[in-house]
């Protein structure tokens, strides 16, 4: 409870530190950055800190982060007492801002208090940290905390610092050091963070789009800007709604002779056990076959050519907080809302200003241009995938503005390479330590020709975004005459706005046919290339892969075609998104003809910003879906597993904001019958979604009844179910460091888990989560026989060998060694000094 308090108090003091200079970088936003000041404080602190610790100017300690802190503060006093801001009087705005927005404040700062509180509570009913990533995780960042300077050690490669995006961990453990608690503890409380501040962050962001829009009552604002939470955080895909149809017997027909049950339906739907009879007594609540939450983060179903089943993660927040894993692509949540906003400011002009090029214009202010490359940068560091969405965001942003500004001309191809280029070139500059030891497994991009998306499962998995989406697409439809004459921005002057209400606004329907149909050809064009140069290129590859499908090349392309044409309804349904949402960000405008007959083509944020805003997150999103139908980033996985999973996780941020967009927009807006019809089916889809957070609360934490008592640190398990080993590891934890040895086993089990909790760095952890981290089995060599052998040998000399080979300082000997591999101990007692010992568990130190 204590640490809950700590770390809520320091980051909310982080937030207040950090706003002056939020206030100064987001000078187009009606809430000037202060949803997003935590974020930000953490980035800035974060980057800071890792680059002194990078450089050796500062250590991996207190002293090292105080500093960086000092430098956020240094940065916000620059903010209000430079020269520009006193001519400004830049002091007093932000005096008047927060007097006049403390509807807003306040539910900022309960809003993150509430977020926060809430995981908090779920965590500590359920904090277990043994299974999926979590010991992956929890070993980074006692890593993190062992190390003297950066790059970290890799806790389970000993010798290597630690190959992957590990920003995020690193602010964990800068915030475990300052609350001086364990890693196992600041990891829930890290997960129970990264929760709030993507509340208070999409809040933030759809309040700002509100603000833009023509909604003149703040309460509403304020009110419905709550929305965006709701979606992102905890609105969840159709599954639990099928496991209580499933269970409740629902579609199922009982044969009154054999007592089997049979459905048409749930054989249809195929999705793994809802395809299995129910357990009877049939029931609809509470939901309680075993891992049934699990079943909704992996909807989607792949089938090779003979039938073989092939898992796909098509995971969404809420389900990530409900497990507890804290892997980077929930680190970086907030900071990819962060994206959002950077380019919310910048397609609405507030970084205006000029740098020059050798000798061309970049239409940005260097300190918008600097953010912008820090933000970008950040999220290559703490989820490489995530700077697909947040530089092209960014990028787009920035175009569109420019075609408001000065109208859709050559001109913008010339913004984006000027903008794309150096911002790409100067992110990786200002992380460039990170990238001098970082490898990959992703090695380049494959064709997929047998696993299109079923459109059943596709609706399973977005329908409760994908309803809000179409009925704010056909609103926008029917409504499109009147958008000129009703919506306008606040900055549009009176001219303007009558101006344009006597001109008619419709789609450019022939454009958004042309890009989206183009865009999926492009895409089949470049599988079948991708096929096509992969048979001459890796030839034996092809071949053995076809013939492990028992087809020749052309029975290949002929049964997967086939697939995909019966798997259209998927492909349809995602170009019903993305077409409409293309014609409608360029829309036309045809003036009367006693004044001109011309059409102008001309971006609809001329009638409505917050409009365009949204719709270019939907485009965006729907690409991102549809990317991985056709082809996939080549990994150590084989097939899109990954690419799926990675991908549908930034759409679902994407349009979940868009979806609480639609749903204020037309709450608002709609009159009579469409508005009472239009809130009975939003009232079904959310209540739906919803289903997944109450009863997989319910089920996670044992009806928030937890067996052995309500705690955030992990290690209290330890405690109880091992006490021997639990001491070892607190005695470890307070050693000097050097390497140990322990068992080794496969990933996803009980192994490394000394190293996972100390921070030590072990010989060998998990072996295949290093094999993915650096791209290959190559690094770790013979570890893993070399320590068996090191447990087994009865002679000291082979043993004295591999601890010169690994620079053993440390031998652990407990329960899971005993049991796993043959142990010779004899040898360690007699060259050996034990430095613990109690029970079966026992330490040696090598000398």
């Amino acid at each position: 409870m204590t640490a809950f308090f700590v770390w809520y108090i320091f980051l909310t003091l982080l937030g207040w530190l950090t706003f002056p200079l939020a206030y100064a970088l987001f000078p187009a936003l009606a809430d000037r950055g202060y949803t997003l000041s935590r974020a930000a404080g953490l980035l800035i602190w974060g980057y800071v800190f890792w680059l002194l610790a990078s450089l050796g100017i500062a250590q991996n300690d207190m002293g090292g982060i105080l500093l960086a802190l000092a430098f956020i503060v240094g940065l916000s006093t620059f903010a209000v007492f430079n020269r520009q801001s006193l001519i400004v009087n830049r002091k007093s705005e932000i005096v008047n801002f927060l007097k006049s927005n403390l509807s807003l404040i306040l539910t900022t700062e309960v809003l993150f208090l509430v977020a926060f509180a809430f995981l908090a509570f779920v965590r500590s009913a359920n904090p277990e940290l043994l299974s999926t990533e979590k010991p992956m995780e929890l070993a980074f960042i006692n890593g993190i905390l062992r190390s003297q300077t950066f790059p970290p050690q890799d806790p389970w490669l000993s010798g290597y610092a630690i190959s992957y995006y590990y920003f995020g961990y690193v602010m964990t453990a800068m915030l475990a050091r300052v609350s001086g608690i364990t890693g196992s503890m600041a990891h829930n409380l890290m997960t129970s963070l990264i929760f709030a501040l993507g509340a208070v962050g999409s809040y933030g962001i759809l309040y700002n789009l509100l603000s833009q829009s023509k909604i003149e009552n703040r309460k509403s604002k304020i009110g419905n800007a709550l929305l965006a939470p709701l979606f992102l955080l905890l609105v969840s895909n159709f599954g639990a709604l099928l496991e209580i149809f499933h269970q409740g017997g629902l579609f199922w027909v009982k044969d009154s002779v054999t007592g089997e049950y049979s459905s048409s339906f749930w054989t249809w739907l195929d999705m793994k056990e809802l395809s299995q009879p129910p357990f009877e007594p049939l029931h609809w609540i509470p939901l309680d076959r075993y891992l049934w939450w699990w079943r909704s983060s992996r909807v989607i179903q792949d089938y090779d050519m003979l039938g073989s089943f092939r898992e796909v993660i098509d995971e969404f927040p809420f389900f990530s907080f409900l497990l507890g894993d804290l892997h980077p692509h929930v680190l970086a949540l907030p900071f990819s809302l962060l994206a959002i906003a950077v380019a919310l400011n910048l397609y609405l002009g507030g970084f205006r200003g000029s740098i020059n090029l050798f000798g061309a214009r970049l239409h940005i202010n260097v300190t918008g241009f600097l953010f912008s490359a820090l933000v970008i940068g950040g999220l290559a560091f703490l989820n490489t995938w995530d700077i697909l969405v947040g530089a092209t965001l960014i990028v787009a942003a920035y175009i569109f503005w420019r075609a408001n500004e000065d109208g859709w001309r050559w001109n913008r191809i010339e913004d984006l390479f000027l903008l794309a280029l150096p911002l790409g070139i100067v992110s990786i500059l200002l992380y460039f330590p990170f990238y001098l030891g970082f490898s990959s497994q992703a090695g380049g991009i494959l064709p997929n020709f047998m696993y299109p998306t079923r459109g059943v499962h596709l609706w399973v998995m977005w329908g409760t975004l994908l309803i809000p989406i179409f009925a704010y697409l056909i609103y926008l439809s029917s409504g499109v005459k009147q958008l000129a004459a009703s919506l306008s921005t606040q900055s549009d002057s009176t001219h303007r706005a009558n101006e344009l209400s006597d001109s008619r606004i419709s789609p450019n329907w022939k454009l958004g046919f042309s890009l989206g149909l183009g865009f999926t050809f492009l895409l089949f064009l470049l599988t079948f290339s991708l096929g096509w140069i992969g048979s001459i290129v890796e030839k034996d590859f092809v071949l053995n892969f076809l013939n492990s499908q028992g087809m020749t090349a052309a029975q290949f392309i002929g049964a997967t075609s086939l697939r995909r044409l019966s798997y259209i309804a998927s492909l349809i349904t995602l170009l019903a998104v993305l077409i409409p949402s293309l014609a409608f960000l360029f829309t036309r405008e045809h003036k009367p003809e006693f004044e001109n007959s011309e059409t102008i083509h001309r971006p609809l944020s001329t009638v409505n910003r917050p409009s365009q805003f949204i719709l270019l997150l939907i485009t965006i999103g729907a690409v991102l879906i549809i990317a991985p139908e056709f082809v996939y980033l080549r990994d150590q996985f084989g097939y899109r597993i990954n690419t799926v999973f990675k991908f549908y996780y930034q759409a679902w941020m994407l349009w979940s904001l868009a979806a609480a967009f639609a749903v204020s927009t037309l709450l608002i807006n709609l009159r009579g019958l469409k508005s009472i019809l239009f809130r009975v089916l939003i009232g079904i889809v959310i209540f739906s979604g919803l289903l997944y957070p109450a009863f997989g609360l319910l089920t996670k934490t044992n009806d928030f009844k937890p067996v052995d008592g309500f705690t955030l640190d992990d290690f209290d398990r330890i405690l109880r179910e091992n006490p021997e080993e639990a001491a070892a590891i607190e005695f470890l934890r307070t050693v000097p460091d050097g390497v140990i040895a322990e068992a080794v086993g496969d990933g996803y089990s009980g192994y490394a888990r000394i190293s996972t909790h100390t921070g030590l760095q072990t010989v060998l952890g998990w072996p295949g989560h290093e094999s993915q981290w650096r791209g290959s089995f190559e690094p770790q060599g013979s570890r893993r026989e070399d320590i068996s052998k090191l447990y087994a040998t009865a002679r000291w000399e082979e043993a004295q060998l591999i601890i010169e080979k690994y620079n053993i300082r440390y031998i652990y000997i407990g329960i899971l060694e005993r049991t796993s591999t043959p142990v010779s101990e004899e040898k360690f007692k007699t060259y050996l000094k034990p430095i613990f010992q109690k029970d079966d568990t026992v330490i040696y130190e090598v000398p």
